[in-house]
């Protein structure tokens, strides 16, 4: 099972001695589309300290809602606020965690990446992200998935750079609430903690889940239902007391 999630735009900063022109990153078919987006980002930004500035694992780069709540973390201020997952964890994510960059394309959660900042939508000098992306994605990555399932957690801007095709056997993620009185509503920029959730129930369970009946057993031990239609997922969490 593969789970394929958005970046976050707030990042950690730092990292290790490993500069991302020594960082090898996964589905290497997309490196002459990475170095054409990454000149254009230098030009674009004049922020040539990027090819030597620090390196980490894109799970913990990456520090946004939806990436807390995988590793666990609380809030400030309460035991668990710092949570980390531990190094078997992430390892597991090596293979099953997939992050959408705007930047890199389709990435590894443990391929090394230094601190940056793309928007999805808007042009690198001149350059229409959602018209060079897909292609190199369809001959270098997608093309080398397995047959699934794979559970798409982007957001549809960052689909839009990439929309896997109609073979694979993926699912879409939507996310409900069920308040008090029982009625379903659908949350769109407060979904991230609940799709967060779900990817740490599959990183931190025993037994690693390999069909959408495993994975639905692992989302109702942290409070999550999961309802497969076709292939989309409804995602309920309930409201908060």
């Amino acid at each position: 099972m593969l789970f394929l999630l958005p970046p976050s735009e707030t990042k950690a900063v730092g990292g290790g001695s490993i500069k991302i022109t020594q960082s090898h990153l996964t589905f290497g078919g997309l490196d002459p589309t990475r170095d054409q987006v990454m000149a254009a980002y230098i030009k674009s930004t004049g922020d040539k300290k990027i090819l030597t500035a620090p390196t980490m694992a894109a799970i913990n780069r990456y520090t946004g809602t939806l990436y807390a709540a995988v590793h666990g973390r609380g809030l400030k201020g309460t035991p668990t606020a710092n949570n980390q997952l531990t190094e078997g964890e992430i390892e597991r994510a090596r293979h099953s965690v997939l992050i959408q960059s705007a930047l890199f394309g389709v990435i590894s959660a443990t391929d090394l990446i230094p601190e940056y900042k793309v928007s999805p939508s808007k042009l690198i000098c001149g350059i229409n992200l959602k018209r060079v992306w897909p292609e190199p994605h369809n001959q270098s990555a997608w093309s080398r998935l397995e047959a699934g399932p794979i559970i798409d957690l982007r957001s549809k801007a960052y689909a839009a750079l990439a929309p896997l095709p109609e073979s694979l056997n993926s699912y879409t993620v939507d996310v409900f609430i069920e308040r008090p009185n029982g009625k379903l509503e659908q949350l769109n920029h407060f979904n991230k903690k609940a799709k967060g959730q779900l990817v740490r129930s599959a990183l931190t369970a025993t037994k690693e889940p390999q069909s959408l009946a495993n994975l639905k057993t692992l989302a109702q031990k942290v409070g999550l239902t999961l309802i497969v239609e076709g292939k989309s997922i409804k995602l309920i969490t309930k409201e908060e007391n």
